[in-house]
């Protein structure tokens, strides 16, 4: 296998493991549902093996995507559908949050649109006089969590 087969494959293993993950299956959840082993789903996510046509199509359908999202990057590059814009771990993590920590994490990202909205350019360099998370302390009732 050469370095570009390597890296494509690599690369769909992991968004197929980002899909998976969106869609809160496990990976033996969704070796049952396309009556595969885990261990074989486990190595399309690590790029170790390449499923057939009929498994791909069956692993978009079972995770909701379709083939664009595994392909379209590698094909046309770079495009604004997918790292241009978000980055992959961030997206592994929001997926990874509760549905209450989601909604906090959207309130917080539109004050802070909000906030950047009002602001001139020179203010960006000031420091604020008050934390712009303060509002939000009152979500966490954690002494491990410094905002």
């Amino acid at each position: 296998m050469n370095n570009d087969e390597k890296r494509y494959r690599a690369y769909i293993g992991k968004r197929l493991r980002l899909a998976r993950s969106r869609t809160k299956y496990t990976q033996e959840m969704l070796a049952e549902k396309l009556h595969l082993s885990s261990r074989y789903i486990s190595q399309l996510e690590r790029g170790i093996a390449f499923g057939s046509a009929s498994t791909v199509i069956n692993l978009c359908k079972a995770l909701n995507i379709d083939a664009n999202y595994l392909f379209n990057d590698l094909i046309w590059g770079e495009s604004p559908s997918s790292t241009m814009y978000v980055d992959e771990k961030f997206l592994q993590d929001y997926f990874d949050l509760n549905e209450y920590n989601k909604e906090l994490l959207s309130m917080i990202v539109k004050d802070l649109l909000k906030m950047q909205k009002n602001h001139k350019p020179e203010d960006a360099t000031a420091k604020p006089k008050a934390s712009p998370f303060d509002k939000y302390r009152q979500y966490y009732n954690r002494k491990d969590v410094i905002l």
